[in-house]
Order: structure tokens, then sequence, then C-alpha cells
């Protein structure tokens, strides 16, 4: 049996590895890189497997940079099944539909720039004849309708007619439909096949809804093995679902390799109990200034954890009852789906919401802001008020263009509650925040390149660990150690290099034997 790992490994993002087994060649995830553009783009397009020698794919739950490049996958030719949770299907309906549409129109951007960029230049157009000012002009103004939207036709045609260089999208709203349309959905400790002698239960991961933990059972030779994959792994007390789930079958708890997360495999979190206690101290301290908190939260998992305190702390009378927006259609929708699986919710969500017969993410001063006309009303808002916006890294959504409205007002907050990887606009808000802020706010505020202009970093910038969806170093030693998983060797993944180095490292120590692979290497077991 061979295990290969093609991303995910010494970085974050781009979750890929693959089983192979008796002929068969299972696919644990298919995420999509996330960082600078330009390497993104590189890495996302490079597909390292050829899709024609995949039996099935086990899918751990639906986060982008997990499954992001699912649609790519049949788009290649991919005919298998995609397997999850139930929760993990219905959410990636619309997360797979909005990271086309991002595509698409990252790429009408670009070319919209291309053309631009040629009639800016005097002479000829692109590799053809010579244009004259006259028709550049009235081919400028074909390249919007309505004054802001791009006319995606005229744009191509220029393209066409003047054999410039075109950007297609990594893939379109059609490639995520035909991803969509092959899930198959299995509920959590039901064995479903999914190869030649090979099997898979799903244990819930605690991570998100839907989230799980695969255990795949194979048999090559006359020999049995069994790997497990956390995906990643919850925080354990956390609000709304259930904690990682420690009591496996007992067919289900030998396990030859454990691939296992390490997003936070060398930090400690604060404890879950104080996460209220600090939201309602930066919303107080806020209001007091008479400012608008801003909450960049991916739009799955962490906007929902953020509604569920909210309405806590309105109900316990903790903090003003200020207007409360969460600005993202996909947040929105992806809320709905919560409600839609109360089976996944822990004894706590079920006491203090259901039983009392009230919506745990619903309340009066909850407004869901869906059109553009809402949300640009909403920037100007100067009263205080509390924005829920992706994305969760400031690198696309309606947050971008709060952040311009707000971040140069000291009077606002931007609350980082989640991971920023490197290289994004939310990695530079976290840490040229700190900086400023340890420097007591002297001497000119930095500077930050939001929709290619500079905006004063003045608002304060709080970062609260604790609403991390991921477990930190104790909590995976926890999994570890309460499960009653019996593991023989773990490679580390999901994870910067120093996490994951530092994590088996303490692995170690602690008697296991642990690995942390590179990009593109196979290992055996058996």
């Amino acid at each position: 049996m061979l295990i290969t790992f093609y991303g995910g490994v010494r970085e974050v993002t781009g979750s890929m590895h693959m089983i192979t087994s008796n002929g068969n060649r299972i696919l644990l995830d298919c995420g999509m890189f996330q960082g600078r553009r330009k390497e993104s783009a590189q890495k996302n397009r490079i597909f390292p497997i050829d899709t024609s020698v995949i039996t099935n794919l086990v899918l751990s739950h639906a986060h982008i940079d997990h499954s992001g490049r699912l649609p790519l996958l049949t788009k290649n030719g991919y005919t298998g099944r995609i397997t999850s949770t139930a929760a993990t299907a219905d959410a990636c309906e619309y997360l797979l539909m909005d990271s086309a549409h991002i595509q698409e129109s990252d790429a009408q951007y670009l070319n919209y720039k291309t053309v631009r960029s040629c009639l800016a230049q005097s002479g000829s157009m692109g590799k053809k004849k010579k244009v004259s000012q006259k028709e550049k002009t009235r081919l400028s103004k074909l390249l919007k309708k309505g004054g802001h939207k791009l006319n995606k036709e005229a744009i191509e045609n220029c393209i066409d007619q003047y054999n410039l260089d075109y950007v297609e999208p990594l893939y379109s709203s059609d490639d995520a439909q035909t991803a969509i349309n092959c899930f198959e959905s299995y509920p959590y400790q039901s064995p479903f096949t999914i190869g030649d002698k090979m099997s898979c239960t799903f244990y819930d991961a605690g991570h998100i809804l839907g989230s799980a933990v695969s255990i795949i059972k194979a048999e090559e030779n006359g020999r049995k093995y069994t790997i497990a994959y956390t995906g990643d792994l919850g925080r354990f007390d956390k609000p709304i679902i259930h904690d990682p789930e420690l009591k496996f079958a007992e067919e289900d708890r030998e396990i030859d390799l454990l691939i296992m997360e390490s997003t936070y495999g060398n930090r400690i979190h604060g404890p879950v109990d104080d996460l209220k206690v600090y939201l309602k101290e930066a919303i107080l301290n806020t209001y007091n200034r008479n400012g608008t908190v801003l909450i960049p939260a991916f739009a799955f998992g962490r906007s929902q954890e953020i509604i569920y305190m909210l309405h806590e702390l309105y109900n316990e009378k903790a903090v003003p009852r200020i207007p409360v927006y969460v600005d993202s259609p996909l947040a929105i929708n992806l809320t709905r789906v919560f409600g839609e699986h109360p089976e996944t919710y822990d004894r706590d969500t079920h006491k203090s919401f259901l039983e009392k017969g009230e919506n745990p993410f619903s309340f009066p001063q909850i407004n869901f802001t869906r059109s553009v006309d809402e949300s640009i009303a909403l920037m100007r808002e100067e009263k205080p008020h509390i924005v829920i916006a992706s994305s969760g890294m400031c690198e696309a959504g309606r947050i971008l263009h709060h952040l311009r409205y707000k971040i140069h007002n000291e009077k606002n907050t931007i609350l980082i509650v989640g991971f920023m990887a490197r290289h994004t606009l939310g990695r530079r808000i976290l840490e040229q925040g700190r900086a400023y802020e340890k420097s007591g706010r002297s001497g000119s505020p930095p500077l930050l390149k939001i929709m290619g202009k500079h905006y004063p970093l003045k608002a304060q910038v709080i970062k609260m660990n604790g609403f991390s969806a991921h477990g930190d170093k104790t909590e995976l030693l926890r999994f570890l150690n309460k499960s009653n998983l019996k593991v023989k060797k773990i490679a580390v993944v999901h994870g910067e290099e120093e996490q994951s180095v530092s994590f088996a490292k303490d692995l170690n120590n602690e008697g296991f034997s642990a690995i942390v692979p590179h990009a593109g290497e196979t290992i055996s077991i058996g």
C-alpha cells in the first residue's frame, strides 16, 4: 500500500493525498492553494495526477482548501464518486459555485485589464494592425455597461479580434455543477465501499459542520491495512457542533498510518470559555468609541459561530444590542445549511436554543445583506454596528470594500477570528496592526494596499485565537491520547513547515512515530 502526498504538506492549503492499494487509487481531498495570486494560480492549474486513474474520492469537509479543486478534477475527466457526509455535500453546493464565480470574475477582470492596457498604449492594438484613437475611444466605452459592470462579450471580442492574451478561469460554474453532481453522502459511523476490497467510515472531526475523520480499510495480498485521515480536527467544548470523536468502533482502532493535520501544532489557543468575554470586551470598547466592528470571517463555520455567540450575548444583555450585518450571500446560504442539520448540534445548543423554540442563528438585531446596493449603503453607515463579511483572509469579497471605508479610522476595530495564511492581506493587517500597537501607535501608521490603493491602518486590530476551528497542540495531543485509537505511524500534514516539524518532534517525544512528508513524496505501508 502506498500513500502519496500532493498538497497541504509543509503548508496549510491545497490538501490532497492519494492511497494506492490493490489497483485502487483513492484521493483524499482535492483542495485549492490559497495565498499570493500568481503563485497560487500556477499551483492550482497544474493538476499532479492523471484523473483517469483515480477510483474514488473521499472528502473530509467542505472548506475550499480541501474541496476547491473538485471542479478542476471533473473538468479534467474524473467521473468517479465524491464521498462525504450529507452536511458537507450540502455546503459544497454553495461553496463550489461561489468559488467558480470567483474564478470567472477574476479571469474576466484580468482580461479587462489586458484590453484596457492595450487601449492606453499608442500605436498598434495587440499583435494586429494599428488602431485609430477614435476606434480606441469607441472600444473603451464598450468595455463596461451600466457604469461599472464589465461587458464580458465586448472584452472577449476585443481579445479575439486583436489577438490578445486571454486568461481562462480555473473552472466555470458548469464545471462546479458537474462536480456537485458527483457527490454521494454517507452518515457517520456507517461503512461504505470506495474500491475493490476498500471501505471508508466517517467519524465526527468536530471542525466544522459535517467534517469527518476518515477511517479507510483495505486488503492487499491477503493483509489488511487501516489508514486514518483526520482532515482538520476541531476544538473541544466549542459551541454548536460535537467535539472530535474519541470513541471509535473496535474494528477501526488499529491504525497503520494516521495522516494528521498540524495547523496549530506549535500553538496554544485561549480557553473556549473566554471567547464570549473577549468578544464582549471588543464590542463594548468599540461601541464606546462610537465605532464599527469589522469581522472578516470564513463564510462556513466561523460566521455561524460568531452569530451564535452574538445571539447569546444579546440574550444575556451583556452588550448594547447594536445592529449586526452578515454581508455575504455565501455566508447567508451556509447559515441556512446549518439550520438544516440540527442532528449535528451538541447538547448545549439544544438546551440553549432549540428546546426554547429559538433559532440559534436568528435574532431581532441580525440583518442578512444580500444585494450589492445594501452592501454599499452599509459601508457608508457611521453609527455603531457589527459587520461579518467574507473572505476570512481578506483576499476577496465584500470585506475588502468595508476595509477601504473603515481601516483608516482609529475608532473602528478589525477583529481577526481565524487563521491568516502567509502572503494574504489578512496576515499583513494582523502583523502590521500588532507592530503599530506595540509601538504605542506612534509615528505614521502602516500603509496597506487594498484593491490597488494604499490606506493607513489606524483601526484597532484584535486577534482572537480562541475562535479557531482547528485544535491547538494540546487538543491534537488530546485526540491522540484520549481516543481509543492505536496508532503505529503518523504523517504530519496541513501546517506551515515550522508548525508541522515542531508537532512531529513533540509526537516523537511523546512516544509516537511521526514524520513530515514533502510534496510529491510517497511512503509505503507494509
